[in-house]
């Protein structure tokens, strides 16, 4: 599971997610400590009350976040989650979400990473924040 991905102006290598692709969604950008995830929400995710599932904005800015962090890590490094927030300030029940996430700290072991997930319109629908921890050496191993 290998999708080419444009980082620059290289193409390089990157393993798809599997759970994107369970769920539909997939990075279009990723470069510099910025990464986007697009998402086509529809109403085979939604939670019992007919809105979009918290869990899937949730997934897909942790996807964005991820995807951003890991593009400032070095050969041979690695990253974990350490912490999230989410902020949820809008109910969806379907169309095109964009989470767009930026590094806005990355220290030599501890990284801030913000995702703004917005609806087709343009309206914030939720605003996540997390923590990531930079793996190195044996710690990166088998990661």
């Amino acid at each position: 599971m290998i999708e080419k991905i444009r980082d620059g102006k290289e193409h390089k290598e990157k393993p798809k997610s599997p759970l994107g692709e369970v769920l539909g969604f997939h990075v279009v950008e990723n470069k510099d400590g910025v990464a986007i995830v697009e998402y086509e929400a529809d109403s085979c995710h939604t939670n019992p009350v007919g809105t979009l599932h918290g869990g899937v904005l949730c997934v897909i800015a942790d996807e964005a976040m991820g995807a951003a962090y890991a593009s400032t890590l070095k050969e041979g490094e690695s990253l974990t989650t350490i912490e999230l927030k989410v902020n949820y300030l809008k109910p969806v029940w379907k169309g095109k979400l964009t989470a767009v996430a930026k590094v806005t700290k990355n220290g030599n072991t501890i990284g801030l990473v913000e995702a703004e997930v917005t609806d087709e319109k343009g309206s914030l629908v939720a605003k996540v924040v997390s923590t990531f921890m930079r793996l190195k050496g044996e710690m990166a191993k088998g990661r």
